[in-house]
This record gives C-alpha cells, structure tokens and sequence, in this order.
C-alpha cells in the first residue's frame, strides 16, 4: 500500500486498503507506521485526510520513535493536530515509554553502571525535566522496587537522603543506586550532583543500607566521553 496519500481522501480508497479495515482484517503487525498514527488521530481537517496528516507528523519528526519525545506544542504546529488531538498523542505516547520502560525481567540484576544506565534507557527517553529516583536492591543486587523520588529543577535538594532511605527501609533494600538524568544529555556530574552524592553515602552509613552506587544518565551523543552515562562509584566518590 502506498504512502503517498497527498491528494487522496480517504473515502476515495478502497475499503480494504482503510487502516480500519486493514486492522481488523490482517491485525495491527500489517500496518504501517502512517497507519497505525492515523488509527490514533482518527480525523484529519479540512483538505487534509487523516493519513496525510500522519504521514507529515512521521516527516517532520523523522520516525514514529522520535515522536515520543514531542510536547503538545509540537504536535499542534502542525494544521489537523488542534489542543485535544496533541495531548491524546502525548498521553499515548506517554503510555508507550512507560510500557517499555517496566518491559524485562522482573527483577534485573544491577550490578553495574552500565547494567543501570540499560535499565533507564527507555525510561528517561524524552524527558525534559530532571528526575531522581532509588533503586531498591536486594542481598544478590536484584531489583526489588524502582521509586521516583522527585521531579523537576536540578537543585542540591532534589532528593533528600530522608526520601530515599525511608523507601529503601520500606521495600527491605539491603543496597540501593540512585540515578537522575540530565536532559541536557550530558552526564558530567554538577557541583550539586556531587553535594547530594556526598550526604547520600553518609547517611547510608547511618542507616547501614549500602549504597552502591549513583549515576546519572545522559545520551552517548552528548557525553564528552561516549559514554551516555557518569558513576560516582568509578568516579571514587563512593
């Protein structure tokens, strides 16, 4: 089937080439991604269908994936996506990350930083905000629960040590690893990164609840070392 949809609208199609019969007849696996978008938008505007509409959005953003990172901004710079139509894509895309981000093993192993910044990879794509959350471990470093403890500005108080042993405490962690993300992509540590790092391991040797680790977790691409990711426990602050 093709793509092309500029000058169609989509009564002129065949019914067995609607994305609504296509779905019902042959499954959501023999869509395509301007299909499957449009089985979301539903509608277009006027002299646009609603397959045109979903091809351009793919367009602009450069896949389906990206768009999981729009605002209802972005969606709404384009003609057919009003305020309504942009914040159901955001909440379904929302719904997306977050199904991938919980996809896995029940209880991973998180021995290593690298292990972490794996388990995080789906959960921070397109995020804006910087967030913090405690890894609670049990005595074989298997994921027990993931807590997000604060959200919003980077500041030496987002995440109170109190906050984060009380869930350790909770859960019956015998060890946790913090993590927060830079949106920014660059994981360097700031000044106030290594603050809250430095009053997370003395309490958790008041506490006696090791923590084993604190990374922050950036993008490859923006990481002057490659890496996508910064340990405070290969750093040698812990």
């Amino acid at each position: 089937m093709s793509d092309d949809y500029q000058t169609l609208r989509l009564k002129d199609l065949a019914v067995n080439d609607r994305p609504q019969e296509r779905l019902e007849k042959l499954g959501a696996g023999a869509l395509s991604d301007t299909e499957l978008l449009a089985m979301l938008l539903r509608s277009g505007s006027r002299g646009l269908n609603v397959l045109t509409v979903a091809q351009r959005l793919i367009a602009e953003a450069g896949s389906l994936p990206a768009l999981v990172e729009w605002t209802d901004a972005d969606f709404r710079r384009l003609k057919g996506i009003g305020r309504v139509k942009a914040l159901q894509l955001v909440a379904v895309l929302e719904i997306a990350r977050r199904v991938l981000a919980g996809a896995g093993s029940a209880e991973p192993m998180l021995s290593r930083p690298e292990l972490v910044a794996g388990h995080f990879q789906a959960v921070v794509t397109g995020l804006v905000v910087e967030k913090f959350w405690v890894l609670c471990l049990n005595r074989k470093n298997r994921l027990l629960r993931r807590v997000e403890i604060t959200s919003g500005t980077a500041t030496s108080s987002l995440a109170h040590p109190r906050e984060v042993f009380r869930e350790a405490i909770r859960h019956g962690a015998t060890a946790v690893i913090c993590v927060h993300n830079h949106p920014s992509g660059d994981p360097s540590p700031s000044s106030a990164d290594l603050q809250v790092t430095r009053q997370l391991r003395d309490a958790a040797r008041a506490v006696d609840i090791e923590l084993l680790d604190h990374v922050i977790i950036g993008r490859p691409a923006a990481d002057p070392r490659g890496v996508g990711f910064y340990s405070f426990r290969e750093a040698g602050v812990l």
